[in-house]
């Protein structure tokens, strides 16, 4: 059981097992036969207003987590974390992100919340 965190614009690997875009936004310059994902479960994403105040500078890398919890917990988006939970204990998940600063972005949220 292993979760990665990769950028989509690296190529894919043979262990990377179950790919997972973790992006609400198709990622540019990147046609989506390259991307080769599994899944694109927006639902995971943040809300487009929490993503734009994040990226506005208007809060702290804990508040936006605190928030981006809250909208995890939402039932849409519950079923489709427990889900992918279920695939983690299945073999390995990568999470693909287009951001450069994953370290601080949802990418490492979803990947705590899928080790726990």
């Amino acid at each position: 059981m292993s979760v990665r965190v990769r950028r989509i614009y690296e190529p894919p690997e043979p262990d990377d097992g179950l790919r997972v875009l973790v992006d609400r936004l198709w990622p540019r310059g990147l046609a989506k036969d390259a991307a080769k994902i599994d899944e694109w479960p927006k639902s995971l994403t943040p809300s487009t207003e929490l993503r734009r105040w994040y990226h506005a500078g208007e809060g702290s890398y804990e508040e936006f987590r605190r928030r981006y919890e809250a909208e995890l917990a939402a039932p849409e988006a519950a079923e489709l974390l427990d889900g992918l939970r279920k695939s983690v204990r299945g073999g390995p998940v990568t999470l693909l992100t287009a951001s450069k600063a994953a370290g601080e972005s949802h990418v490492t949220v979803l990947a705590e919340l899928l080790k726990d």
